[in-house]
């Protein structure tokens, strides 16, 4: 999936109320960026780059695998296949939703 194909899927997921409660970006490098923003209601998912309670720097490949299920967001930190910078709380409720 490109970019555009990665936002429709967590825009899916997320709907109107995610239960994030916070901001959350991944942060594709070149790829660009997927903001999800649990604090609108309802729910926004943009591909415009804003400040974030939480970043997660990810590449577009290991983000089509947790989309899609091949790998587990917990598990994808501990190999170091995504980096999370920020408010780490949001990070962890990130499983709830994806």
């Amino acid at each position: 999936m490109n970019l555009e194909e990665c936002t429709q899927a967590i825009r899916t997921k997320v709907g109107a109320d995610s239960g994030l409660a916070a901001t959350l970006k991944f942060d594709c490098g070149a790829d660009g960026v997927i903001v999800i923003d649990g604090k609108s209601t309802p729910n926004t998912v943009s591909n415009e780059n804003t400040d974030v309670d939480c970043t997660v720097g990810i590449t577009l490949d290991n983000l089509n695998a947790m989309l899609s299920g091949d790998l587990e967001p917990a598990t994808g930190f501990m190999a170091g296949k995504l980096k999370v910078s920020g408010d780490m709380s949001v990070a962890m409720r990130l499983q709830r939703v994806i």
